[in-house]
């Protein structure tokens, strides 16, 4: 047996034990302290549910890493990252603060990552003929995708199940690439991908609909900071030839939500960052689809495209983008983007599964 298994596996099993033993715990304390999330004309769900799921993950996440796994390699400072978002998610979750100060924290959290580590992303790696970066350019570049992967994943997160099946699925595919191909210098990237699949599974045992808790800003910022990393290191790894673009596909169902109801509110001549209801999955209820299969259908459509961009990574960047906007317009088109009669501008529903 491969020595590098049983540490993943441990680590693994760690998370995963911590998580699900620990959210009976807090829905219990969440009720008898009445810190739930209300029913509104915002939300999906119909019930008081507490939101604090993020807690459960983040005692599993952080544990497992600690124990099992070395922390070089920019890990340490990941995990510093982690722990600053937890704190301001956990404060949103509990008295609702503004976009500003968590925007702030995100950028604490970023710079710790990118000076401390020097985790950035330092080549386009051929795309539009670009190569290595300029170190301001790479330093900016690397700032909005973390800020951007982070709170796409918050976006995402507004079914039961949703934001947790969709991680869960990225970050099994970042996992998997890191044992195979990260060596020395990314291989315990391996264990943060593990140590958060263990923790979100161990958390889905209860939020799958009909949800008895819901993830929360704690557990949507983290798992988008980790998932941003991730997918940095991956890229800075170059085990495929197009890693860039096969990056894009891994992360495909987030970015194109999140830049489908942006474009679509700029078109209307709002803001990019105003509420509405017109994302993805909103779209998928409007046509019929319960929450159940809502979920399912987009972590099938995430893992089809994932499987398109790992077996044809030698197109190269320019001819996988070109197919993955193509899918994107279509899909678009399919979800009624332009006739939509249901996507009514209300406040979004914030972090609710």
């Amino acid at each position: 047996m491969d020595q590098r298994i049983l540490p993943l596996v441990l680590a693994f099993t760690w998370a995963f034990l911590i998580a699900i033993f620990a959210v009976p715990s807090i829905i219990r304390v969440a009720h008898l302290k009445n810190i739930l999330d209300k029913p509104n004309v915002r939300t999906v769900h119909e019930e008081l549910t507490p939101r604090l799921g993020g807690l459960a993950m983040f005692a599993g996440f952080m544990s497992a890493l600690t124990i099992f796994t070395d922390l070089g390699n920019g890990v340490q400072q990941l995990l510093a990252g982690c722990i600053i978002l937890f704190f301001i998610g956990l404060k949103d979750d509990l008295i609702t603060i503004s976009a500003l100060k968590k925007f702030a924290v995100q950028l604490l959290a970023t710079g710790i990552v990118m000076f401390m580590a020097d985790i950035r992303i330092t080549s386009f790696q051929g795309i539009f003929g670009i190569g290595e970066l300029q170190v301001g350019m790479s330093y900016g570049f690397t700032f909005l995708v973390i800020v951007g992967v982070t709170n796409a994943i918050n976006l995402i997160d507004g079914l039961d199940g949703l934001a947790g099946t969709i991680v869960l699925i990225i970050a099994t595919t970042f996992g998997m690439y890191f044992y195979l191909f990260g060596g020395a210098a990314f291989g315990n990237y391996a264990a943060v991908a593990f140590c958060l699949i263990g923790g979100i599974l161990g958390f889905l045992r209860y939020n799958f609909h009909r949800a008895t808790i819901f993830m929360g800003d704690t557990g949507s910022l983290l798992c988008g900071f980790i998932v941003s990393i991730l997918a940095i290191q991956f890229i800075e790894m170059r085990a495929e030839a197009a890693a860039p673009t096969v990056a894009l596909g891994i992360l495909f169902i987030p970015l194109f939500d999140t830049l489908r109801v942006s474009i679509i509110r700029v078109m209307k001549g709002r803001s990019p960052f105003a509420p509405d209801k017109n994302h993805i999955h909103h779209r998928l209820l409007a046509m019929g689809f319960n929450q159940i299969s809502t979920v399912l259908i987009l972590g099938m459509i995430n893992i089809l495209v994932i499987t398109f961009v790992v077996s044809f990574g030698d197109w190269g960047n320019l001819n996988i983008l070109l197919v993955l906007l193509g899918f994107s317009v279509a899909l678009s088109i399919i979800l009624g983007v332009y006739k939509s009669r249901s996507a009514q501008s209300v406040p979004r529903a914030k972090a609710r599964a």
